[in-house]
């Protein structure tokens, strides 16, 4: 059982986090209304799967379900709710016929990129006012955090082929 400090520290994270998210959540939301020609109404999932596809350039259900964390049903539906919206493209892959990959249309690509922009200068501004000494601390700890996640990942990957 943990102590009361690990728990107390776990919820300051925790909150923490959950602040970060909103301020981030909101900064899209207000990019959203104000961008002409972008992607109106997509939910925080639906632009995390966006910039997940972004970010691999061509991915397959099955590895964007894995990456998401969330089952290969649920990503078919949200997959096909974006295909009608003109967001994401399924073709053959090129360089293995039998499978059929996703990646973004070049309108959501163009959204992505300026969203991605956009929020990654809010982030420049948090870190100029944090100071570099707190942001050097900052990521310190989100690069440790970034090695437990990957052995955890790992270990749950060789749990599941044993």
């Amino acid at each position: 059982m943990p102590n009361r400090r690990t728990i107390n520290q776990a919820r300051y994270i925790f909150t923490a986090g959950k602040q970060l998210r909103r301020h981030i959540f909101s900064s899209v939301a207000r990019l959203e209304s104000a961008s002409a020609g972008g992607c109106p109404d997509l939910s925080m999932a639906q632009f995390n799967l966006l910039s997940a596809v972004h970010a691999a350039g061509e991915i397959t259900g099955g590895e964007l379900a894995g990456l998401l964390g969330v089952s290969p049903p649920s990503v078919s539906v949200m997959v096909d709710r974006m295909v009608e919206r003109g967001l994401l493209v399924r073709e053959r892959s090129s360089s293995d016929r039998r499978k059929v990959v996703l990646r973004l249309s070049e309108k959501a690509a163009a959204h992505c990129s300026r969203i991605e922009e956009q929020v990654l200068a809010g982030f420049v501004d948090l870190v100029q006012e944090v100071g570099p000494e707190t942001a050097e601390k900052w990521v310190e700890v989100l690069q440790q955090v970034e090695r437990v996640l990957a052995r955890r990942s790992s270990e749950k990957k060789r749990e599941g082929s044993s």
